[in-house]
């Protein structure tokens, strides 16, 4: 199992994804230039926020890119990377919920930023492994294959290159299938330094370690603040999965953590396609080849994030790689976090409720490396003030009472709960050192309610649980070694530093000697 000391690049987890042992860091200034005032701060430097940085500033913007860790520490660097014109949506569901046109629009979407991001590696010569490739969609039971039977439909309707498959890539047993046509897959750290490194050369500026913790609007121009330094920018675009602090995005998206083994294997038999089956959650499927070795990537027991015991996600997944495949070894495993839109879409435009030309990209569900780079170029189409075929579709301040009302009200309904019941069945612990080494546990010590996290060394860290967002109980994540809280997805170190938001402050250390 590959650790730490393989990484070429940070994530936002503790294990290793297979994308950090290639590639070649780039070096950045790290500096805003003094008293600049930017056209566009982008914040946030994975596909969605660099793909924009580059479309700006290639029609002639001053832009600097504010990422709070490294490039592709979040999502990003977390992703399998696959290129698909289907989506984690299906067509009935955007049929019923938006009707066949913006079936249409999405299919039509998919399709071109697929050769969006191929005309990118081949115009920057970027090698990034692209490769086209079928993708095999497959039922293993009748209740499936009545959905699939509607999807092929739906899909064919929308326009998709979609027919009935007589395989479905793999060995795995199958009731019916569906071959997609000209998918792809590539490496994600690859593509976006190839982006960031053709963005610096036309004279944009990215700042990494760089936590943008507050910004005022005034006299028209945003004042981004981080540390004792402001950035100073005509726009501002988040491209951080929610934006931060408490806004109606917030309520609409709900946090997920997919979980992702790549393989070797005994017998060679690597597919060369995409594969997904039609479990709740799905598996997906695919081989990528680094440095000369091949890989199996495998992915699937997605939860909401700090639901679940990633333990026992970790452990589901490895079962079932090794029910259908001839495991050599697992050479690295890592979750990673996405967002699902209460109505299926993702919400791309002016971030309601906030400062004069303010925007936001997030609600991507699995689909974020296709719906990060059309975010950027509907946010792109907005801010020079061109007409965007997908903009109003996609809009964040769209109403549409019934698509995703159930969810809404059931998402919602669910952070109240974690809000209120993890204050009450927490575990009173007599000393806060008996805890073994590398555990963390929220417990009730001295009739306080604490995270306590205790390291390798034997050091002891005591922090307040409670969530800085939105005030909720954050759960231990083992597997990560992150408190992540149940209710918007916000993620501490465990020295209580965020490490993804919406969070903007860290968790309150409680020092020990006043306990």
């Amino acid at each position: 199992m590959k650790d730490n000391a393989d990484k070429i690049s940070q994530r936002d987890g503790t294990h290793s994804s297979l994308w950090q042992s290639t590639g070649v860091k780039i070096s950045h200034s790290n500096n805003a230039a003094n008293d600049a005032l930017y056209d566009t701060l982008i914040i946030g430097g994975g596909i969605t926020g660099i793909t924009t940085a580059l479309l700006l500033q290639k029609q002639g913007q001053n832009c600097i890119i504010a990422e709070a860790h490294t490039l592709g520490f979040g999502t990003t660097g977390g992703t399998t990377a696959h290129l698909n014109t289907f989506l984690d949506a299906t067509y009935p569901e955007i049929d019923s919920d938006f009707g066949k046109e913006a079936s249409a629009q999405m299919a039509k979407a998919s399709k071109d930023m697929i050769s969006f991001i191929q005309k990118n590696i081949e115009e920057l010569s970027i090698d990034a492994d692209f490769k086209y490739l079928d993708a095999y969609l497959f039922s293993q039971n009748e209740k499936e294959t009545k959905e699939l039977r509607s999807i092929l439909n739906a899909a064919q309707e929308a326009g998709v290159a979609v027919t009935e498959a007589a395989e479905n890539g793999t060995s795995i047993s199958f009731d019916y299938s569906l071959r997609f046509s000209n998918q792809a897959q590539f490496h994600p750290l690859k593509y976006i330094r190839g982006l960031a490194r053709a963005f610096e050369n036309i004279g944009g500026r990215i700042l990494e370690n760089t936590f943008i913790h507050n910004i005022e609007f005034k006299n028209e121009i945003h004042h981004a603040k981080y540390g004792e330094k402001i950035i100073r920018a005509k726009n501002v675009v988040y491209a951080t999965h929610v934006p931060p602090g408490v806004n109606i995005l917030s309520l609409r998206n709900a946090p997920y953590r997919s979980y992702v083994l790549a393989v070797t294997l005994k017998d060679d038999h690597y597919p060369d396609c995409l594969i997904y089956d039609m479990q709740e959650p799905y598996h997906y499927l695919r081989t990528h080849e680094i440095n000369g070795k091949k890989y199996l990537i495998i992915g699937g027991a997605d939860h909401k994030t700090g639901h679940d015991d990633p333990i026992q996600a970790f452990d589901t997944l490895e079962q079932y790689a090794k029910t259908h495949f001839q495991i050599n070894a697992v050479d690295y495993r890592w979750s990673s976090q996405y967002y699902v839109p209460v109505d299926g879409l993702p919400y791309v435009g002016q971030l309601p409720g906030g400062a004069e030309r303010t925007f936001v990209a997030t609600g991507f569900n699995g689909n974020g490396m296709i719906l990060g780079s059309l975010s950027a170029t509907i946010i792109s189409d907005l801010i020079f003030g061109k007409e965007n075929q997908y903009a109003k579709l996609l809009s964040p301040s769209r109403l549409k009472p019934l698509a995703g009302f159930n969810e809404f009200i059931k998402e919602n309904a669910d952070v109240a709960y974690h809000f209120l019941a993890d204050r009450i069945g927490t575990a009173h612990i007599k000393d806060i050192t008996d805890l073994n080494s590398g555990e963390g546990k929220v417990v009730e010590y001295n009739g306080e309610k604490l995270a306590v996290y205790k390291d390798d060394k034997g050091k002891v860290t005591a922090l307040s649980p409670v969530c800085t967002h939105a005030g909720c109980i954050v759960n231990w994540n083992p597997e990560e070694k992150s408190w992540d809280c149940p209710c918007h997805g916000g993620r501490f170190s465990t020295s209580g530093t965020v490490i993804t938001g919406p969070p903007r402050k860290n968790l309150e250390e409680i020092p020990i000697k006043h306990l």
